[in-house]
């Protein structure tokens, strides 16, 4: 146990670790979520990347959750004449309708009703913002643009228009079929991109329980309307992603890291999990080694309160995949010797709980293991929602999550400083004080008279409340 983190980790899969002996590596180097971006891939890859996620848990004896990222209404240029094309300042290049440019200084786009929703004077931005034009005419089926900032576009890139209020809707066709997809799967979590509103979170929801989903919905908040409607969307998700990536574009970027500690603060007061995402070590694409810039901004988030990190190209199309897992690990084991020094983030209070009987006793669970020194917390759980609340505690006891439902157990695999476990009697104490001992003749940290506090959940034992008890280890280590 003292050499896991709290923080988890989140990679994503590519075809840089899409071999199956390529994913156990990274399970063994600490990927607790593998990433499935369904923009990327066929439904057949995939399939195939799941189930080899599954095949290397079950090989590595290591539970671990899969995040179907649903590609939402992301705006792409259409096929350029020119590739790729110069965007020199102080040209014009002009977007028309069409899928296919006929003259090099002309640009198409996938989302037809783009030219009747800009307006002259808004921004559009190219290659994640690296390219910045200005309307500054509009006729008859043309949009005529100033480049500001310059740079190479190639065709399929990114298109953002900051400002802008589309109609496109959040959970369009292709991303319904894939959450209907991600729901037979049964895939443990599915993020909408491009969130606005909590009505879209909803509708998500709705479906996935329409076709019998368990799935956690990660609200992934990367649009400006997300920002001004973060505490509706937050409440509505069951985890947030902070999208950095077209969070910048979207918002001016020196706002962004002001932007993720508000997004992060908010998601520790609601009791959500939250995920930083985007160029976290962005430059192990290339280098087996991250720049200190980069270290320092995954230990910030680690400090802020993130309850995951997430690597984006450095797994799924990186030169290091193995080598990024591993440098996450070391950084957040050594951040989190200063939370655990400084207790920066304090639990909840008293105040904050509310009636919620659930909630309170797991409070009262982790204050009696703090009183007592507990060498560690077990929580018997079926839904895993007692374990979310221990994870919130944020303390640094060691935590167990026991579970007889592998869907429970690898949803915990998200949450902050919980370790799952399948069980089977878990409602039964004689099982749980009987496995608790064994545990202790096993690990050489466990010594005679130490403490372990135990929680069984009401959904365990749904005639009555939840129910707290103390094992002392009789027995010393052999």
């Amino acid at each position: 146990m003292g050499n896991l983190t709290r923080t988890k980790t989140i990679a994503t899969i590519g075809p840089a670790c899409a071999k199956l002996e390529q994913l156990v590596e990274l399970i063994q180097q600490g990927v607790d979520v593998f990433r499935l971006n369904m923009a990327h891939g066929t439904r057949e890859q995939q399939k195939a990347a799941l189930d080899d996620v599954h095949k290397a848990s079950a090989q590595t004896e290591i539970p671990v959750g899969v995040l179907v990222d649903l590609a939402g209404p992301k705006i792409r240029l259409g096929q350029l004449l020119e590739e790729p094309l110069q965007c020199i300042p102080g040209t014009y290049l002009t977007f028309v309708r069409g899928d296919i440019a006929t003259q090099a200084d002309h640009l198409v786009c996938g989302y037809p009703t783009l030219i009747d929703e800009i307006q002259i004077g808004d921004w559009i931005m190219l290659r994640d913002g690296m390219v910045r034009l200005s309307v500054v005419e509009k006729g008859n089926g043309f949009a005529k643009c100033l480049v500001v900032d310059g740079g190479t576009v190639r065709s399929r890139q990114g298109v953002n228009l900051p400002g802008v209020s589309l109609s496109v809707p959040a959970l369009g066709a292709v991303d319904r079929d894939n959450a209907i997809w991600a729901a037979q799967q049964a895939i443990d979590f599915v993020s909408l991109s491009f969130v606005r509103e909590a009505s879209e979170i909803q509708q998500l929801k709705r479906l996935l329980a329409e076709h019998r989903s368990e799935a956690l919905v990660v609200a992934k908040i990367e649009k400006r309307e997300a920002l001004e409607n973060l505490d509706s969307i937050i409440g509505a998700a069951d985890a947030v992603m902070v999208a950095r990536g077209d969070l910048g574009v979207e918002i001016d970027i020196e706002k962004t890291p002001v932007a993720q500690k508000r997004i992060i603060r908010a998601c520790l007061a609601a009791g959500k999990p939250v995920i930083v995402a985007t160029q976290m070590l962005e430059s192990m694409h290339d280098s087996p080694q991250p720049t200190r810039a980069e270290v320092s901004d995954v230990a910030n988030a680690i400090l802020d309160g993130a309850d995951a990190c997430m690597l984006s190209g450095e797994t799924a199309i990186g030169q290091f995949p193995a080598q990024a897992v591993r440098m996450m690990r070391k950084v957040m084991l050594e951040t989190e010797k200063l939370l655990r020094h400084n207790h920066s983030l304090e639990p909840p209070s008293d105040k904050d709980l509310g009636i919620d009987i659930e909630s309170a006793v797991i409070f009262g669970a982790a204050q009696i293991a703090r009183r007592l020194a507990a060498k560690m917390v077990v929580i018997a759980t079926s839904n895993g929602k007692a374990a979310l609340l221990k994870s919130k505690q944020r303390d640094f006891i060691p935590t167990i999550a026991l579970t007889d439902r592998t869907s429970a157990l690898r949803r915990m695999c998200l949450f902050w400083g919980v370790t799952p476990f399948l069980g089977t009697d878990i409602q039964q104490s004689v099982y749980l004080r009987g496995l608790i001992r064994r545990w202790a003749l096993q690990d050489k940290s466990f010594h005679a008279g130490d403490r372990v506090v135990i929680v069984i959940d009401s959904e365990v034992l749904p005639d009555i409340h939840d129910i707290v008890m103390v094992v002392d280890i009789d027995k010393p280590h052999a």
